[in-house]
């Protein structure tokens, strides 16, 4: 587009947003050109001495620019939106997640050094700034819990065939605004990363799956592999305690597994032979009850 009279000529081809504007004049001629920079906009004044704008031309020239930032800002959003989208970070492949309960607990590690379970193991920064808490709690066994689990996931971090990453999730308030805040962070990177959360919490175990995330509770996983015991099978055991029943001995096996024996309450803190007679699957477990041989 060309803009001109008799002491100006506009060469307009090609404005790109932003604006800027350097005025300049050559010496050794008698013209004054004002550049807008970053485009193709040239206003070229024959006459440096006489150089004056008049309104109607200004008003022309407002209006030109006016519509053609216009027309350009889309674009320009769309680029920049287009340089977001680029910077979009690459999802963690085979990812597990670990929660605070599952890092507190430990057990899990020595699953993970069994080579039981394969991927990138990811810990958001909301969960080990909630580890920090606990660990500088006024509470004596929140701080053995806290420091023992960043003492867990230090020694994971070094060994050498494991792979493990810290996850920025951008959310400094996810801690202050409470557990179920850091949870729902936790579902959310699983979910978009596809990963699945290891965790000894029951409430997030359930609420991750709602969502449509794999979630691993520790408990559950200690519950399917303890011992199974058959009516018939005789073990040998010491009875700790006595049982809601005044006649009754508790006692446990190895894997923590209950065992009501009747009528042991007299052979409290001796270790005595009884027989299974029936299992009883509980949410919390297996209990066993037994009969003294």
């Amino acid at each position: 587009m060309v803009i001109e009279n008799r002491d100006l000529r506009i060469d307009y081809t090609n404005f790109n947003f932003p604006l800027s504007i350097t005025i300049f004049q050559f010496l050794t001629t008698n013209f004054l050109i004002v550049e807008f920079r970053h485009s193709n906009l040239l206003i070229m004044v024959k006459n440096k001495s006489a150089f004056r704008f008049p309104p109607r031309l200004i008003k022309a020239m407002a209006d030109e620019v006016a519509k053609t930032v216009i027309k350009r800002l889309p674009r320009l959003i769309s680029r920049r939106k287009g340089r977001e989208h680029s910077k979009v970070r690459k999802l963690i492949e085979d990812a597990v997640f670990l929660d605070t309960s599952a890092i507190i607990d430990g057990r899990i590690f020595d699953v993970i050094n069994l080579g039981l379970i394969k991927g990138v193991f990811v810990i958001l920064d909301s969960i080990l700034l909630e580890l920090k808490h606990i660990a500088d709690s006024k509470d004596v066994v929140k701080t053995v819990r806290g420091r023992k689990g960043l003492e867990f996931l230090e020694k994971l971090k070094k060994k050498g065939n494991v792979k493990f990453t810290v996850l920025s999730n951008h959310n400094g308030s996810a801690l202050q605004n409470g557990k179920t805040e850091v949870d729902e962070e936790l579902i959310r990177e699983a979910h978009i990363n596809k990963g699945k959360i290891i965790t000894c919490d029951y409430n997030l175990e359930k609420k991750a799956t709602i969502s449509g995330v794999l979630a691993i509770n520790i408990n559950t996983l200690a519950n399917v592999l303890k011992v199974i015991a058959v009516p018939g099978e005789a073990i040998h055991i010491k009875i700790l305690h006595r049982g809601k029943d005044v006649s009754q001995g508790i006692g446990y096996l190895d894997d923590g597994t209950m065992l009501v024996v009747e009528g042991a309450s007299e052979d409290l803190g001796r270790e005595i032979d009884v027989i299974v007679s029936r299992v009883i699957q509980t949410t919390a477990g297996r209990i066993l009850f037994a009969k003294k041989i």
